[in-house]
């Protein structure tokens, strides 16, 4: 098979990059998925939050904030025009302490820089937490009414359907095994087949650095995998909030997240995710890991990641992310410091855990924001996390304006179903 431009990955942004391809452009799109469907991992096993900007700083984490300012706007444009669920239903971060607090002030100057209105947010004490939310305690509030549940699984699923009426095409259960380069093109072999292609697009979420490094890109930078898990709440909890409850992250620097209280577009409640360290991008169970733990453990202790196995404060979090994994008490006994409530022997089973990777540099530190590197005949996308499903559209829009400026491709048209390729970027490069 030949394509003019191959994307690996199927996820919610590597499906997106397929949809705006096919429309602006006259090359032959190909998108490659392993899996049996797209979003069939983190794009569809995650909050399904359609999330506010103004948990960003607009400085380091500036290409996430603005992607996720303009996502919810072309999220809930394309539910209205899809008759996908989207229920606006706002979202409360709370803080428990004066650290939390001082957190928000933070949040509140980010979500105005990153364009949320001053009626979007509003600052609650915790006597205005009471009146909106009885069973919430804590010290203050963020109330955004700007937040959304959504299924993103579903949105990726129509958004192929799509992309393959505008002349891309998928193929599913088809994985890369090996990219040579043949000076004239690219050759990926895959289980099922070989591919000639013009251009790679590596959009393959926890195996994107794995790519990147078998092309001989990104090799100054590492992974570590976090899986993210959840607990379904009884019933009797369906009416206990109206929105969901965040609090505030004690460790920010780390990709530690405390789990949330999460009311889904269905009424569905959780508690999750956590953030346990694993050894493979599908690190769902005991054996998986095992499997990859040699391997991974060595490409650690020759990267960066090396001093985060040594960093006595993220070896702590870490064993703590691990005891919320074994012990569902340790896990909902965090959300019942802002929701006392809840009671862990009304949680029976577990919900769908996910997996993420979070990029870490030279240097042992967590890369904020996220990365495209260019190598030969291909554009790497890394570190695209939370709050990657929020924005994938305009990002999207964002890789391929960065190859049309390196001359890979050339615009054709700018209309992009309910969107327009020229608006977008517009809203992308405004300060």
């Amino acid at each position: 098979m030949k394509s003019d431009i191959t994307i690996i990955g199927a996820g919610i942004l590597g499906t997106s990059l397929g949809y705006f391809l096919s429309h602006v452009t006259d090359k032959k799109v190909l998108v490659l998925e392993q899996a049996p469907e797209v979003a069939f991992h983190t794009s569809s096993r995650n909050t399904g939050k359609v999330h506010a900007p103004f948990l960003y700083d607009p400085q380091k984490k500036r290409l996430f904030a603005k992607a996720a300012a303009l996502g919810f706007e072309m999220w809930e444009t394309y539910a209205k025009q899809k008759s996908l669920p989207f229920k606006k239903d706002g979202v409360l971060e709370v803080s428990l302490d004066e650290q939390g607090t001082k957190r928000l002030e933070k949040y509140l100057s980010w979500g105005e820089q990153n364009g949320l209105k001053k009626d979007e947010m509003t600052f609650l004490d915790s006597s205005e937490v009471s009146r909106q939310e009885p069973e919430v305690h804590c010290q203050k509030a963020i109330f955004c009414t700007k937040d959304a549940s959504v299924d993103f699984g579903k949105f990726t699923k129509s958004l192929m359907e799509d992309a393959k009426q505008s002349g891309a095409s998928f193929l599913l259960n088809t994985r890369s095994e090996k990219i040579q380069d043949k000076k004239e093109f690219l050759e990926i072999k895959t289980n099922s087949g070989t591919i000639q292609t013009d251009h790679i697009i590596n959009a393959a979420g926890g195996m994107s650095i794995d790519i990147a490094h078998a092309m001989g890109t990104a090799q100054d930078l590492t992974d570590i995998h976090f899986r993210g898990e959840y607990w379904q709440a009884d019933k009797i909890y369906s009416n206990l909030t109206r929105v969901s409850v965040y609090s505030v992250p004690k460790h920010p620097e780390y990709p530690f997240l405390d789990p949330h209280w999460i009311v889904r577009h269905d009424g569905r409640c959780e508690v999750g995710p956590n953030a346990v360290p694993v050894f493979s991008p599908y690190g769902y169970n005991f054996t998986e890991n095992i499997k990859e733990f040699p391997s991974k453990i060595v490409e650690m202790l020759s990267s960066g990641a090396a001093k985060m196995l040594f960093d006595s404060k993220f070896l702590s979090l870490a064993t703590s992310e691990f005891l919320s994994s074994v012990s569902k008490n340790a896990m909902i006994n965090r959300v019942r410091e802002f929701l006392p409530k809840v009671i862990p022997s009304k949680f029976h089973t577990r919900g769908t855990a996910g997996v993420r990777a979070s990029v870490i540099d030279s240097s042992g530190k967590f890369v904020p924001d996220a990365v495209i590197k260019e190598g030969t005949k291909s554009t790497h996308i890394l570190n695209y996390n939370s709050p990657g499903a929020t924005g994938a559209l305009p990002f999207a829009v964002y890789v391929i304006e960065q190859m049309r400026q390196k001359g890979i491709i050339k615009i054709q048209n700018t209309g992009c179903g309910p969107w327009d390729y020229g608006n977008v970027l517009e809203f992308l490069n405004a300060n």
